[in-house]
């Protein structure tokens, strides 16, 4: 089997390469090619303007007779997009650019303007040196005045320049250093002194608020210790005494019906109540003739019940002179009475 991408192909013995019949075609045949404008152009007849860039399809020829050091020069026509008028331009090897021959104008070509007029004042000048030997003095005259004045120019721009450099630039730049230095010092110290203002205005504020408080605190106090209270602690010790009527054994009994809140607290107000708690000497009289009396309600608290009460009193407490500290109570309880008669 042979190969799909064949190399070497096979020639026959009797193979003679110029009896293979060639093609006789124009030199000056056209080829359509694929190209870019190479130069923004305006078309002549519609006025289209056309960038550099755009993409044509155009036909390309040989140009007869004309050759640049033995290159051949090109020719491209191309249709104008709006009007497809032709327009065509060729190659300028010399320049190494492209040369618009008819159909269009080319657009910013001033610089190559400039360039070929003085590339003919340059040839018209060596064309009069040739023939005329007096035109050559006058060319080195005017060359070396112009030269002259040239070396002018430039005396006075360094001169310019000197006169510029005595300018003590770095010390500008120290001054506007320094005075940007003191107007941040300026702005800091403001803002600092704004702050100590603002600091002291919530001070004294504060202050304000802390004496108006104080001050309404004593006004209250002082209200509170003006107004008459009318349950003082002391006022249960001035409660009524006993009637003169009521003899010893009354006086433990008025105190049997005694008020709920006495019950739990405990009751301080009557005498005889505190008669436990001071010992009063008694006289002999009072001591040999000892009067029972029924026991006070004695104080309870909130753990002992009525029953426990009424047994604690009815027992009574013997002394050593044979009567009972329930009888002396009540004794005690009564001397005010009996002595006041």
């Amino acid at each position: 089997m042979s190969e799909r991408k064949v190399l070497n192909k096979y020639y026959p013995p009797d193979f003679d390469p110029a009896k293979i019949p060639k093609l006789k075609l124009p030199k000056d045949r056209q080829y359509v090619v694929r190209l870019m404008a190479p130069f923004n152009m305006r078309c002549k007849t519609c006025g289209e303007y056309i960038y550099k860039g755009k993409k044509f399809n155009a036909r390309k020829e040989t140009v007869m007779n004309e050759l640049y050091m033995g290159l051949p020069i090109f020719r491209f026509y191309i249709k104008c997009t709006r009007c497809l008028a032709e327009i065509t331009f060729k190659t300028d090897p010399e320049n190494t650019d492209y040369a618009m021959e008819h159909g269009a104008t080319r657009n910013f070509q001033a610089e190559k303007m400039v360039e070929e007029q003085e590339k003919r004042v340059v040839q018209e000048r060596e064309e009069e040196e040739l023939n005329n030997p007096m035109k050559v003095l006058e060319n080195r005259t005017k060359d070396s005045k112009m030269e002259m004045e040239v070396l002018e120019n430039l005396q006075e721009l360094k001169e310019l320049n000197q006169r510029q450099a005595q300018v003590d630039f770095e010390g500008m730049i120290d001054r506007y250093r320094d005075l940007e230095k003191s107007v941040k010092a300026r702005e800091k110290e403001e803002d600092e002194r704004e702050t100590k203002d603002m600091l002291e205005r919530v001070l004294v504020k504060r202050l304000r608020d802390s004496d108006s408080d104080s001050e309404r605190e004593e006004e209250s106090s002082s209200s509170q210790a003006t107004k008459p209270s009318s349950d003082q602690p002391t006022d249960i010790l001035t409660a009524a005494k006993p009637t003169e009527t009521q003899g010893a054994s009354a006086g433990g009994v008025k105190k049997a019906k005694v008020e709920s809140w006495e019950r739990s607290v405990g009751t301080l107000g009557g005498k005889g109540l505190l008669g436990s708690l001071v010992v009063r000497k008694k006289t002999a009289v009072a001591a040999n003739k000892p009067r029972p009396v029924a026991a006070p309600a004695a104080p309870t608290s909130l753990t002992d019940s009525k029953g426990a009460d009424s047994n604690n009193a009815s027992k009574p407490v013997t002394t050593q002179n044979g009567s009972s500290s329930l009888s002396l109570l009540g004794a005690y309880s009564g001397s005010d009475s009996n002595d006041s008669e």
